[in-house]
């Protein structure tokens, strides 16, 4: 019997994505950024931005070469994603426009900023749509920002739309937004893990993500040589606030996110024996080790494999093969 049937009845697994969201603006930092993924694998995701990347009046020509590049043979792994601009921008639906044209096919997700509540974020979604789909692409995968006081109030109507892929969490137009009432340490460790009504986004967006099987991306942190706190704030983000992925903003801080949300290799070959065990027994409960499991164990496991699996990160032969034949039923 398939995971999905036997662990989450018959639902689809929940989605899992490369654990680092790399953002590059500058077409020099994107080709880059493309030369390390194809020199380590798609360990990690690059998200192209259109957002603030853009100098103004140039949205047109960014736009173009952002497509261009997605859709050149640098984009060895098609795993690169696009942030557009504000929906209320000027320049939105032309962007759209333009790297749905180029490079609809190979576009890993759009990313939306800006975001104030569910029914914009239809009415995005259906502008999106219509040039994917006039491209040749269909439901292509959403990632919503949520920085905005509307957002967070619609955090769950906006995770349960079914193009929705992840939800990011915006600090710095978050903390912004509240106009002085948090301070500006709030968006820096340790005051972002601390501040009140930072937590609470946090957990909500998390929550929400979790409720419908998303995936709840974290924020950035801006210190991009030291590379001790981005691994702290990866590692807090991940076992205290249940993120399970994380934007990085430089070369520099990708390889710490990885190692922080990476599973160690004891966690990887117990989930494999378990799993193994579990799948030879048809799911009924087994003992490991004098600790009884069953399915909602077997549930955590499986996620813990497939992080393994997309980190890039050796596993036991048998989870392997358990894992390979899995993933190509799903």
């Amino acid at each position: 019997m398939h995971p999905s049937e036997a662990l989450f009845q018959g639902r689809h697994l929940p989605a899992t994505l490369p654990v680092c969201d790399h953002y590059a603006g500058a077409e020099k930092l994107m080709r880059k950024s493309l030369t390390l993924q194809q020199a380590i694998g798609p360990r990690f995701d690059i998200t192209f931005d259109c957002e603030d990347g853009a100098a103004a009046s140039a949205e047109s020509a960014h736009a173009e070469m952002v497509g261009t590049l997605i859709a050149s043979d640098d984009n060895r792994f098609d795993r690169v994603g696009v942030r557009v601009q504000d929906f209320r921008h000027p320049s939105f639906e032309l962007s759209v426009r333009i790297i749905c044209a180029l490079a609809s096919k190979r576009l890993a997700y759009v990313t939306v900023p800006k975001i104030g509540s569910a029914a914009e974020l239809e009415h995005v979604v259906s502008i999106v749509n219509r040039y994917a789909e006039k491209a040749g692409r269909f439901g292509l995968p959403i990632q919503v920002l949520i920085e905005t006081h509307g957002a967070l109030t619609d955090v769950f109507a906006i995770a349960r739309h079914p193009q929705v892929q992840a939800l990011s969490f915006g600090i710095m137009d978050f903390v912004s937004a509240h106009y002085g009432a948090i301070p500006s340490g709030a968006m820096r460790s340790p005051e972002q893990f601390l501040h009140p009504l930072v937590r609470r986004a946090k957990l909500e967006i998390a929550a929400a993500c979790h409720a419908f099987g998303k995936v709840a991306s974290h924020n950035v942190t801006t210190e991009i040589n030291d590379t001790n706190l981005v691994m702290e704030d990866a590692r807090c983000a991940r076992r205290e606030f249940g993120y399970g992925r994380m934007w990085s903003i430089h070369p520099n801080q990708i390889e710490p996110i990885l190692a922080a949300f990476t599973p160690s290799q004891p966690e990887i070959v117990e989930a494999s024996t378990i799993l193994c065990s579990a799948f030879a027994k048809n799911w009924a409960p087994i003992q490991h080790n004098g600790t009884l499991h069953d399915r909602a164990s077997y549930r955590y496991y499986w996620t813990v494999l497939q992080r393994a699996r997309l980190s890039g990160m050796q596993l036991p032969d048998a989870a392997a093969e358990f894992l390979r034949q899995h993933m190509e039923r799903q």
